[in-house]
């Protein structure tokens, strides 16, 4: 009796391993890329808001002190990485559809 195997089979196993570890360090690569657009998008976010901060008149209501001024940086930091998180104003998503092809390729 004699057994006739197609080597593709015998290959394909190998080569199936050898596309998981490739997909699987695309698909690292792509949620890096995906968290670094974000993380732009809340920095550009954060400068949008202090420069709007800057237009308001102070009312002198409230004493201007560093404390105060680091509590505004601080909330306008915060404020910009949750409005970031979701779906933002669209900039880092537009940055990470341009990119990702750049990376999906490397194979």
């Amino acid at each position: 009796m004699q057994l006739n195997m197609p080597t593709q089979n015998i290959q394909g196993a190998a080569g199936a391993a050898t596309t998981k570890q490739s997909d699987s360090r695309e698909s690292k690569n792509l949620q890096s890329l995906r968290k670094s657009c974000r993380d732009f998008e809340a920095v550009y976010i954060q400068e949008m808001y202090k420069a709007m901060r800057k237009t308001v008149p102070d009312s002198g209501l409230f004493e201007k002190d560093m404390a105060s001024e680091l509590y505004k940086e601080m909330l306008d930091m915060e404020m910009a990485k949750t409005t970031a998180a979701g779906k933002g104003v669209g900039i880092g998503e537009a940055m990470y559809q341009q990119m990702k092809d750049k990376i999906a390729p490397q194979k």
